[in-house]
């Protein structure tokens, strides 16, 4: 085994050196300056220069307001000692959905989920964790999305190619909850979110990110993302801007060079046509009548196509999975 992950290491380090490390238009936006946010493996933008960001297994249940210039400005404790968090997702006003959803074995019968206030100030909540269930059994995930109506979705990071998974609209506190599948995303997929137009979501891996249209889920197009520590975080702004951030300390969050976006998605861009919700929408969380599940089927080979950025994440992925603690 150690053969292995030396082997896989040694062709990572080979594949990264050929991969640049930033495109012209990147543009660094700041560093987080907590040393205390050392494993960031989700990044949702909160509007008006907030950042909300949390880290994966190891920490406690707390999820870190930044700001502008990285200085954490905010703290919500909401559990004490949760599996592995490694999504958040934008839940209407000020909360986010928190997901307790790592798994790096597949052998969990469910995993969590959490709509907690985030924002300015430090404040300890005690939410309503909502169980749910995938329909064929566990898996490991770290992407966790939320469309601008409030559907829900958690995106499964396995090799042979990674599933998308409808949350249900109507949620009950007492489970399990059981997931709907979608549609196939990328292998290795490290976290996800959609645009604020709601047509399109943007589903990232170590060293690509891809963009799906919805709710076909055609795959539009890849882009290469920033060469950092272990990024794994993925945002997009009310402008359709993507970021982008790292495990390690004092790692910077980076917006993707607008022309890459713009190049995928290619006429179609203007990703902010469309409003988002208003504060006052409650998404997934039990209050409303219930509704259908959201999202159709996709193409079988709509996620499995891989380009050559992504046959390099796949080539390296070994190297991270052994590095990566479970």
């Amino acid at each position: 085994m150690k053969a292995v992950v030396a082997a896989a290491g040694a062709l990572g380090l080979l594949l990264i050196s050929s991969v640049p490390a930033h495109a012209a238009g990147d543009d660094v936006l700041f560093s987080f300056s907590d040393p205390t946010i050392s494993e960031a493996s989700a990044l949702t933008p909160l509007g008006k220069g907030l950042f909300a960001t949390t880290n994966d297994s190891g920490d406690s249940g707390r999820v870190f307001t930044v700001d502008s210039s990285g200085a954490t400005v905010g703290v919500t404790h909401w559990a004490a000692d949760p599996v592995d968090v490694e999504g958040l997702a934008p839940a209407g006003g000020k909360h986010v959905w928190v997901g307790d959803i790592g798994d790096n074995n597949s052998v969990w019968d469910s995993i969590r989920i959490a709509k907690v206030r985030v924002g300015r100030g430090e404040r300890t909540v005690s939410p309503t964790v909502y169980e749910l269930v995938y329909p064929d059994g566990p898996h490991n995930a770290e992407s966790l999305l939320a469309h601008p109506d409030g559907q829900v979705f958690v995106a499964t990071k396995d090799w042979g190619g990674g599933r998308l998974y409808a949350v249900p609209k109507r949620l009950d506190p007492d489970g399990p909850n059981q997931l709907k599948e979608v549609a196939p995303v990328i292998p290795m997929a490290t976290d996800g979110a959609f645009f604020p137009d709601g047509k399109h979501l943007v589903v990232r891996g170590y060293y690509s990110a891809t963009i799906y249209d919805w709710p076909s889920m055609d795959r539009v197009g890849s882009f290469r993302t920033p060469d950092q520590e272990q990024g794994e975080a993925v945002g997009v702004t009310a402008k359709g801007e993507v970021v982008v951030t790292s495990e390690g300390i004092r790692a910077e969050v980076i917006r993707v060079d607008p022309d890459l976006v713009s190049d995928v998605l290619g006429d179609e861009r203007s990703p902010t046509a469309d409003p988002t919700p208003s504060d006052e929408a409650e998404p997934a969380g039990g209050d409303e009548a219930e509704n259908e599940d959201s999202g159709k089927d996709g193409d079988s080979n709509s996620g499995g196509s891989l380009g050559p950025v992504a046959l390099v994440a796949l080539a390296v992925a070994a190297y991270f999975i052994f590095r990566k603690r479970s």
